[in-house]
C-alpha cells in the first residue's frame, strides 16, 4: 500500500510513493490475552504491530507523518479510548483511530465517530472483521499522507506568477535556466511538442525578469491570417491600406519594455520573417504606412514544435532568422520523458479543477496513479490537465475509472457524448440532493425540474434520497 514519502523507485526514477512491506498499527488494550491474540491476527495480515497496555504510552509515537492506524479499547484504567481520541486529533486530526467497544459502549462509540473516530468494532469480533476495518483505515491513512506530500510539493512552488511544477532533473534545470537568464535581455527560443507548456515557460521567464511590471503579449503566429499578421505585429497608420480607418498599435509596440511571445513561429510567412529579422536586429520598427522609426525596448521569446534548422534547410524558414532566434534555446521535455512529475501535476490540476467547478473529487488511489504512469500522454501536460478536469466532472460517481476516461488502454471506444451528458446530469442531481439533505422539493426547485422528472431521473441513475439525509 502507499506510504508517505516521495522518492524514485527502481523503474528509472519513475515517481511513486514508497511501498512499505509492513504498515504500522498501534494496538492498545489493558488485557494481555486480547493484545496477544490480536497482535497475531494483525501480523498475519501483514501489519507491523506494537501493543500497549495503556494509551499514554503511544502519544510520543504519533505525529503528522506517522504512517499507521491506532486501535484502542474504550474502557481502560488511566487514559481511556475516548480521551486518547481527543489527544490524537490534536496531533493529527486525520489520524484513523478505531475504537473497540463492549455492548454497552455502542452509543458512546457512535458519538465518538461524530467526534472524529474512524470506526468502532464491537466485542466479541472475528479476526476478519478487525483486519477489514484496519485495512480500510490504512488505505485512508496512506491516501491522506500521499495527498499531503503532493500538497507540500505544490506549496513549494507557490511563488507569484506561473509555476513550473516538477521535481525531475530536466525541470530543475529548466527553473535554474530561467533564474539565470531572467534579468537579461537575451531573446529565447523554446522547443517542445504541442501541449508541453511553452507559453507557461515564457510567462514564467517574464515574471522572473526585470520586465515583470510591463506587458506580456502572446501571439500565436499560426492563428493569425497571413494577410493580417504584419499589421498585427507591427501596426499600421490610418489609411495605410483599404479598411485601415485608424492607427493601430501592433503587438511589438504594445509589448515595449515587456515581453513578446511568438508561438508557432514556424507558421510565420517568409515575407514577414524578413521584417521580423530586421526588428530583432535593430530593435526598431516602422508601422505599415509610416516612415517613422519607433525604438523598441523588448524581449522576444519564440516557440516552435518543429525543427527550425531542418525547415531552414528545406527553404521553409529563413536560416538567418533561425540563428538570430537561437541565441538561447530551451528544450521542454515531453511528459512521457518526465513521468516522475505526472502524479504531482495531476494533483495540481485536480485542485484547480475542483476550485473552478466547485466540485469534489476522489483522492487518486494506487490504481489511478498506476494508470497515469502507464500512459504515454501524446498531448503532454495539456492532455493531463484535461484529464484532471474530466476526472473531477465525470469520475467515479459515473462509474468510470481512469482507463475509461483515457478511452481505454485496451482499445475500448471513447465515452460518447450522451454518456458524458448522463454522467454530468447524474453528478448535478447528486450534488443537489447532498446540498439539501435529500429534500426532494428543495432539490427540484434548485434544478428547475418537475417532481416527476426528478423522480424519473433518480430512478434511472439509481439514486435514493435516503442516502443523502
Amino acid at each position: 500500500m502507499l506510504q508517505a514519502g516521495v522518492v524514485g523507485n527502481p523503474l528509472e526514477g519513475v515517481f511513486f510513493i514508497t511501498m512499505s512491506d509492513k504498515e504500522k498499527v498501534l494496538f492498545i488494550d489493558d488485557e494481555k490475552h486480547i493484545r496477544i491474540a490480536n497482535r497475531q491476527t494483525l501480523e498475519l495480515g501483514g501489519f507491523d504491530v506494537q501493543c500497549f497496555s495503556n494509551a499514554e504510552q503511544i502519544l510520543p509515537i504519533l505525529s503528522l507523518d506517522w504512517p499507521g492506524v491506532v486501535v484502542c479499547d474504550i474502557r481502560m484504567p488511566g487514559m481511556d479510548g475516548l480521551t486518547l481520541l481527543q489527544k490524537a486529533r490534536t496531533i493529527d486530526r486525520d489520524l484513523p483511530v478505531i475504537l473497540i467497544t463492549g455492548h454497552g459502549d455502542i452509543s458512546m462509540a457512535v458519538n465518538a465517530i461524530r467526534d472524529g473516530a474512524y470506526d468502532f468494532i464491537e466485542k466479541p469480533f472475528a479476526p476478519d472483521s478487525l483486519l477489514k476495518t484496519v485495512r480500510r483505515a490504512m488505505d485512508k491513512r496512506n491516501l491522506t499522507l500521499e495527498n499531503r506530500s503532493l500538497r507540500t510539493e505544490l506549496e513549494a512552488h507557490s511563488v507569484p506568477g506561473p509555476r513550473i511544477i516538477g521535481r525531475t532533473s530536466a525541470m530543475q534545470r529548466l527553473r535554474a535556466t530561467i533564474a539565470q537568464i531572467g534579468d537579461t535581455n537575451v531573446d529565447v527560443l523554446l522547443l517542445g511538442e504541442t501541449g508541453t507548456g511553452k507559453e507557461l515557460v515564457a510567462r514564467s521567464m517574464h515574471e522572473h525578469s526585470i520586465r515583470r511590471d510591463h506587458n506580456f503579449v502572446a501571439v500565436n503566429c499560426g492563428a493569425v491570417p497571413e494577410n493580417l499578421i504584419e499589421s498585427e505585429l507591427f501596426g499600421h497608420e490610418a489609411g495605410a491600406f483599404t479598411g485601415a480607418s485608424e492607427r493601430r498599435i501592433g503587438k511589438f509596440e504594445h509589448a515595449s519594455r515587456g515581453t513578446l511571445f511568438l508561438d508557432e513561429i514556424e507558421s510565420m510567412p517568409l515575407a514577414v520573417q524578413i521584417k521580423l529579422l530586421r526588428v530583432l536586429q535593430e530593435r526598431e520598427l516602422e508601422r505599415i504606412g509610416s516612415n517613422k522609426l519607433i525604438d523598441l525596448d523588448i524581449r522576444v521569446i519564440a516557440a516552435t514544435k518543429l525543427d527550425l534548422k531542418e525547415l531552414a534547410g528545406q527553404g521553409k524558414f529563413r536560416e538567418d532568422l533561425y540563428y538570430r532566434l537561437n541565441v538561447v534555446a530551451i528544450e521542454i521535455p515531453p511528459l512521457r520523458d518526465r513521468r516522475e512529475d505526472i502524479p504531482l501535476l495531476f494533483h495540481h490540476f485536480l485542485l484547480v479543477a475542483i476550485a473552478r467547478y466547485q466540485r469534489e473529487a476522489p483522492v487518486p488511489g494506487h490504481d489511478t496513479v498506476q494508470a497515469l504512469l502507464g500512459y504515454d500522454w501524446p498531448g503532454n501536460v495539456r492532455e493531463l490537465r484535461n484529464m484532471a478536469e474530466r476526472y473531477v466532472l465525470l469520475g467515479d460517481s459515473c462509474g468510470y475509472n481512469l482507463e475509461h476516461l483515457m478511452h481505454g488502454s485496451d482499445g475500448d471506444a471513447a465515452i460518447t457524448l450522451p454518456e458524458q451528458v448522463e454522467c454530468f446530469e447524474k453528478s448535478l442531481i447528486q450534488q443537489a440532493l447532498a446540498a439539501y439533505n435529500g429534500n426532494i422539493k428543495e432539490t427540484m426547485d434548485s434544478l428547475g425540474l418537475p417532481r416527476k422528472t426528478l423522480y424519473d431521473k433518480m430512478r434511472k441513475f439509481g439514486l435514493d434520497k435516503a442516502d443523502y439525509k
